[in-house]
């Protein structure tokens, strides 16, 4: 149960393409992304860090391939994971054709970066015969020299003009498996060049703020950035880039899309800041509540409110909510309604059991 939204978000039409089993663009759910910091040719830690970014809900997971080595232990990578793989290339087009032939799923480059035309010739027909999409990616602290001298700095229409000059090359060799992305760690750069991209083609395009910070700065910069481009309808995958564990930002990602309700994945917790009237202790509860339901992949609402100011209000629209009283005696509401007082001392177990049993109901409906 939840409210319904003020307005729904009128999505921008794009292609459609496959990363692996994952279709990017049109009306498929918006994906979220993440990348590995281990060496991959670590093959050990890095199926390890794969499998727990797809655990969180990374449905597509980027891997570095800077070296023969790192390219060629995708063979071994691609059997032990159930997500698809983007293999992280510059410069070296071998690389490129190494990670295609050893599975992964999709290519990111940035063709003027890889030669001359006979090399990118090579990359696409290595893509093509092995079904790998490809990933134009323009980053504004790596524009193409003459483009940069033209410009003078990086601008919109200098990451525009320069995924337009990349789009154009896969094109000529009638490659269009693609998506294309215009990241800066700049805020309005990045969401002014989206715009304009999002004018002058129909490819999927894949968002980002990149190089955004640490945890509490990057994800600030990133959900203002991805969430302002969203709300206009552009974007059909995302990656939240943070100095940090790749886990969290598939859960940074995942809160973006389930705040503007483009995605229902896990309990969605609403609860208040707490104040002298809270009936227990609120942040400390949702605190305990976050760990001990983040195995629920169901979408579920809960509502955590210490008062009964906004406690019955919000409980009203949520699968299960709680609301703080007097003396201990706190209200339990099921699907918007009273249910029963619960003491203090057993909210978090008497709503791990609802929310539980919730799930359950729903994924046997």
């Amino acid at each position: 149960m939840s409210i319904r939204p003020f307005r729904d978000i009128i999505r921008r039409k794009t292609k459609v393409i496959k990363v692996g089993k994952v279709k990017v663009g049109g009306k498929n759910p918006i994906s979220v992304q993440s990348m590995t910091n281990t060496l991959t040719t670590d093959v050990k830690a890095t199926i390890k860090q794969i499998n727990e970014i797809h655990s969180e809900g990374a449905d597509i997971v980027r891997v570095s391939c800077p070296d023969e080595a790192s390219s060629k232990a995708l063979k071994e990578i691609t059997k032990n994971v159930d997500v698809p793989i983007v293999a992280d290339i510059h410069f070296h087009y071998k690389r490129a054709i190494e990670a295609a032939e050893c599975g992964a799923s999709c290519l990111r480059i940035n063709p003027g970066n890889i030669g001359n035309v006979k090399r990118i010739k090579e990359v696409v027909k290595a893509a093509r015969d092995n079904d790998c999409s490809i990933r134009v990616g323009v980053n504004a602290g790596s524009l193409e020299k003459d483009i940069l001298e033209k410009y003078k700095e990086p601008c919109p229409e200098a990451l525009v003009e320069s995924a337009l000059r990349n789009i154009k090359i896969l094109e000529d060799e009638n490659f269009n498996n693609l998506k294309i992305s215009v990241k800066s760690s700049d805020v309005f750069l990045s969401i002014a060049a989206y715009r304009q991209l999002s004018k002058v083609t129909d490819y999927p395009l894949h968002l980002g703020i990149t190089e955004a910070g640490g945890f509490i700065p990057g994800s600030i910069k990133s959900s203002i950035g991805l969430g302002t481009l969203l709300l206009d309808g552009i974007g059909d995958t995302i990656r939240i880039s943070l100095s940090d564990n790749p886990v969290e930002e598939v859960k940074i990602g995942n809160e973006i899309l389930k705040s503007l309700n483009l995605r229902e994945r896990g309990v969605k917790i609403i609860s208040c800041p707490s104040c002298a009237r809270q009936g227990f202790q609120v942040i400390e509860t949702v605190r305990l509540l976050e760990k001990k339901l983040s195995h629920i992949k169901t979408p579920i609402t809960v509502s955590v409110i210490g008062c009964v100011v906004n406690g019955p209000g919000e409980a009203s629209m949520t699968d299960v909510g709680i609301t703080g009283g007097k003396n201990g005696n706190n209200m339990l509401y099921l699907s918007g309604l009273q249910s029963e007082k619960v003491l203090t001392g057993d909210i978090i177990e008497k709503i791990v059991t609802e929310v539980e049993k919730k799930a359950f109901e729903l994924e046997n409906n």
